[in-house]
């Protein structure tokens, strides 16, 4: 009797770590960051930038989309530096949310990128004394994004 209650036991703890047991050491893909959005994410610092992209129609002239977050104390002027264009310096308030690009937001004008339509565009980011960090940023059409072309 104690041998099947004991046999019952072993085969109902094999079958609950049979069925639950894959979890610990399966690697788990939604423990990853990761952009869901057509734009990139960038930290530099205390500047969270979130969903950056560039729209043209063109490849010549684009439209800087993106949010910027200043999670630090103190005012911040990013550079954003596309490759072959001049730069373009924002004032980042502390603790605020700066929104550019967008129907509702100013536009921050990028000229002379000359990038391809659909692919990616080097623009370098940096503030202050901060390490900057160069990023390839996708420069997407006004197909998705109307009224957003320069």
């Amino acid at each position: 009797m104690k041998a099947r209650l004991a046999a019952s036991a072993v085969l109902a703890l094999g079958l609950a770590i049979g069925a639950t047991g894959c979890s610990m050491v399966t690697y788990q893909a939604t423990t990853e960051h990761y952009d869901a959005s057509d734009g990139v994410s960038v930290d530099v610092g205390d500047l969270d930038l979130r969903n950056v992209l560039v729209v043209s129609d063109d490849g010549t002239d684009g439209n800087l989309v993106m949010t910027v977050v200043n999670t630090g104390d103190r005012d911040q002027t990013l550079k954003i530096t596309p490759e072959g264009a001049d730069v373009v310096e924002l004032e980042v308030p502390a603790h605020e949310t700066v929104v550019l690009g967008s129907e509702d937001a100013e536009p921050v004008l990028l000229e002379g990128i000359d990038a391809e339509v659909g692919g990616l565009t080097p623009i370098f980011f940096q503030y202050a004394s901060e390490e900057g960090i160069e990023k390839r940023i996708p420069v997407l059409d006004s197909r998705l994004y109307e009224g957003l072309a320069p």
